[in-house]
């Protein structure tokens, strides 16, 4: 089975959490791909250029100067240096964009009624899977950042947790495909004060139940809907859980 692994910027800003998840990763067998989120770096240097940081409803805005630096930073540094990282750890790792290869082709996202600027959404159907299928059978581990591109000369700014459902019914079609969420909590909590609370396994019925009583909200919400409409196109599991228990079991499983 091919296992997409998606890792939030939380666990990029921790370098010892970070060290671990990647040696975890590398020991992940057989055929994976891994997705990566920004972290903080990217708006400390938009800070120190004197780049304004806009956010609507808890997400960026990613004007054209903001989008120079998220490139930099997502599918250079930050990619490279994990490239680099599970080469330590002997994983035949290539770092891209959405744009190397075509990969990742997005739509900039509608500027009505919110305008995002140069963010883009990913249609599962137009990413290059037999690209990405190549590669794996190489024996390279595709590591994935964020940005991804029109198709008509601009990068654009997506949202990782897409990127890595698109990937996964994108993939789906060609093989049988699990996505894992690794992040800092230990998967979707009945308690969000309570890291012990984690839900083992969520169906349909149960998730519309805990967001009706405020049990699930906030960030956790989209990062569930990707889940189920990823289940919902041919994914066969997906997995949401702690970046320290990627090969441990635990967190909460989601499932037809």
């Amino acid at each position: 089975m091919l296992n997409i692994v998606k890792i939030g910027g939380n666990v990029i800003d921790d370098e010892p959490l970070l060290a671990q998840f990647l040696g975890d990763f590398s020991a992940v067998r057989g055929h994976k791909i891994l997705v990566h989120g920004g972290g903080k770096l990217a708006t400390k240097l938009c800070d120190a250029l004197h780049i304004p940081t806009q956010m609507l409803d808890g997400r960026r805005v990613t004007d054209a100067e903001t989008l120079k630096v998220v490139s930099m930073v997502y599918a250079g540094w930050i990619n490279k240096s994990i490239v680099a990282q599970l080469y330590a750890q002997g994983c035949h790792a290539i770092g891209l964009s959405g744009a190397d290869g075509n990969a990742i082709p997005a739509v900039r996202r509608n500027p009505v009624p919110v305008d995002y600027g140069f963010v883009g959404d990913i249609k599962p159907g137009q990413i290059n899977a037999s690209f990405i299928q190549s590669l794996l059978e190489q024996g390279l581990v595709p590591v994935f950042s964020a940005i991804t591109h029109d198709a008509h000369g601009s990068l654009l700014n997506s949202n990782a947790d897409s990127v890595a459902s698109s990937l996964a019914i994108a993939m789906s079609y060609l093989t049988p495909t699990r996505l894992i969420y690794c992040f800092e909590k230990n998967g979707v909590l009945r308690d969000p004060s309570d890291e012990n609370s984690a839900i083992p396994e969520i169906t349909r019925e149960l998730y519309e139940e805990y967001k009706a009583d405020g049990a699930i909200s906030g960030g956790m919400i989209p990062k569930v809907d990707s889940a189920f409409n990823a289940i919902a196109f041919g994914v066969k599991e997906v997995i949401i859980g702690h970046a320290k228990s990627l090969n441990k079991g635990g967190g909460t499983m989601i499932r037809k």
